[in-house]
C-alpha cells in the first residue's frame, strides 16, 4: 500500500535566509514529500526535485488570496501570511490534486525523517496532526486533503475580519487552535470530556514532538535545560542531550531571534559547501561541520 502523499504549501516573500541551503537539503532527504513555494526570492541553486517554486510577487499573491477567499487581503507585511496558513489548502486546492494531505510549514527549521514521525498508521487515524500538545503548530501541521479540512478555518467566527486586518493576529495558533482545543486550562479529566464532545478534536492529534527547544514548552525531562547542539546526518536529526532519539524537525526560532543576530555573519556558516556535506551541526553559533 502506497504511503499517503503529502504536499506542504509555503508562501514566502522578501529574500531567502542564510540557512536556506540547509533547509533545502533536509527537504531532499524526504524525497516522497512535496514542497510548493510561492515566492519572489528566485530559485536557489541545486533545488531538490521535490521542491517547486512558483514565481510570484507579493502583490500578486495577495490578489490571489483576495480572489480565492472573497475578501480584501491587503497586508502591510508578508508576516501577515502566517494568519492565513489554515486557509492555504482552500486557496491552493488546485495544486493539491492527487495528494492525501496538505500542510503548512515555516522555513526557520530543518527536517529530520518526517515519514518516521508521520507514519501511515497515524495519517490513517487523524485528519489533522499538530506537533504541539495544546495548540496548532504553525511551524508544521498536516491536514487531510478533504473539503472539510480545507475549509475548517471557515468554522472560526470572524475569520474574514481577522484576515482583512493588516496586523498579524496569530490566527493559526490562536483562533484556529480553539476550534480543536477548548478549555485547555481546565483539569485534564474535564478537558477529556470536552474533547469527547468536540468532533473536530476527535479527528485530530495534538502531541508534543519537542521540536522547538527554548520556547515555553518544557523539555523531555520536564525542565528547561535544552539541547545545545543538534546534528543532522543524511536526513536523521538528533541532539547531544537525548542519545539516539530522532526528532521530526528542529525549529530554531529562539537562536534565530536571540543568539544568531549577535554572531558575525561570516561565522554562522563557515563554509559555503557545508550544507551539501553528509552531516552538519547546528548550535547557538550557527552551522558547523559534524
Amino acid at each position: 500500500m502506497a504511503a499517503p502523499r503529502i504536499r506542504l504549501l509555503i508562501p514566502y516573500f522578501g529574500r531567502w535566509p542564510f540557512w536556506m541551503p540547509f533547509f533545502l537539503e533536509s527537504c531532499r532527504y524526504n524525497p516522497d514529500i512535496d514542497w510548493l513555494f510561492f515566492s519572489d526570492c528566485g530559485v536557489p541553486a541545486d533545488l531538490p526535485a521535490n521542491v517547486t517554486i512558483e514565481p510570484m510577487t507579493f502583490a500578486a499573491y495577495c490578489q490571489l488570496v483576495s480572489e480565492r477567499l472573497g475578501i480584501a487581503f491587503q497586508p502591510q507585511s508578508p508576516y501577515k501570511l502566517c494568519d492565513i496558513k489554515p486557509a492555504l489548502g482552500h486557496i491552493h486546492a488546485d495544486r493539491l490534486d492527487g495528494f492525501d494531505f496538505w500542510g503548512f510549514s515555516d522555513i526557520d527549521l530543518v527536517y529530520g525523517d518526517l515519514r518516521a514521525y508521520f507514519t501511515a498508521e497515524r495519517l490513517a487515524r487523524f485528519d489533522l496532526l499538530s506537533t504541539h500538545a495544546r495548540r496548532i503548530s504553525g511551524h508544521l501541521c498536516l491536514l487531510r486533503n478533504t473539503p472539510r479540512m480545507r475549509e475548517a478555518f471557515m468554522q472560526v467566527a470572524g475569520w474574514r475580519q481577522a484576515f482583512q486586518q493588516t496586523e498579524h493576529l496569530a490566527f493559526d495558533e490562536g483562533a484556529f487552535s480553539r476550534l480543536f482545543i477548548r478549555r485547555k486550562n481546565w483539569p485534564a479529566g474535564l478537558r477529556r470530556l470536552v474533547d469527547l464532545g468536540n468532533p473536530w478534536r476527535r479527528c485530530s492529534e495534538f502531541v508534543e514532538a519537542f521540536s522547538t527547544p527554548g520556547a515555553r514548552v518544557p523539555w523531555l525531562d520536564g525542565g528547561f535545560d535544552f539541547p545545545a547542539c543538534w546534528t543532522w546526518c543524511e536526513g536523521r536529526l538528533t541532539n547531544e542531550r537525548d542519545g539516539a532519539r530522532e526528532f521530526p524537525y528542529f525549529h530554531f526560532i529562539t537562536w534565530k531571534g536571540d543568539a544568531w543576530p549577535a554572531c558575525p555573519p561570516e561565522t554562522l556558516v563557515p563554509s559555503p559547501a557545508l550544507a551539501a556535506q553528509r552531516a552538519w551541526r547546528i548550535t547557538a553559533q550557527g552551522f558547523r561541520g559534524a
